[in-house]
């Protein structure tokens, strides 16, 4: 089952169990990857999906920063909601060690010697870790292993 079915699936088992803050958060995912497909006139595979999925993440966990900031706990609330919601679609997340040992291969693959080349370090990762790892905390593992 693609992803896309999994995620309409969900859509009207929220709506027949009445879950309305799911529900929501669903139909925003839908809306973007639909939105997605029209600007670039394409149909999305799982891979287009999980990208969208990852994009609406980040927005989530940058909404939480900035409400906290202001003291809005309620706004908060919801925000951490939907994220909850839109982490079930993500694939299985790689744990500490498993992506410091891709990187000491990518390393080792690439023959990166220093800062210079984190671009080819990066490159060579990011279609392995693309959605299985937050790429922020992988690009400053990336700069403490190529740095030391």
């Amino acid at each position: 089952m693609s992803l896309r079915v999994r995620i309409t699936d969900d859509m009207k088992s929220a709506m027949k169990a009445k879950e309305a803050d799911k529900l929501g958060a669903i139909r925003l995912l839908l809306a973007a990857v639909k939105q997605k497909e029209v600007d670039e006139r394409i149909e999305l595979d799982d891979a287009g999906v999980i990208a969208v999925v990852d994009k609406m993440i980040k927005q989530r966990r940058d909404s939480i920063s900035q409400y906290q900031a202001a003291q809005r706990q309620d706004l908060v609330d919801k925000e951490q909601a939907e994220m909850d919601v839109l982490m079930g679609y993500m694939p299985q997340q790689l744990s500490q060690a498993e992506i410091e040992a891709l990187i000491a291969k990518a390393v080792a693959d690439t023959g990166a010697a220093g800062m210079q080349d984190m671009g080819k370090v990066m490159g060579a990762l990011r279609p392995q870790l693309a959605g299985r790892a937050d790429m922020a905390q992988v690009s400053a593992l990336i700069k403490a292993q190529l740095s030391a």
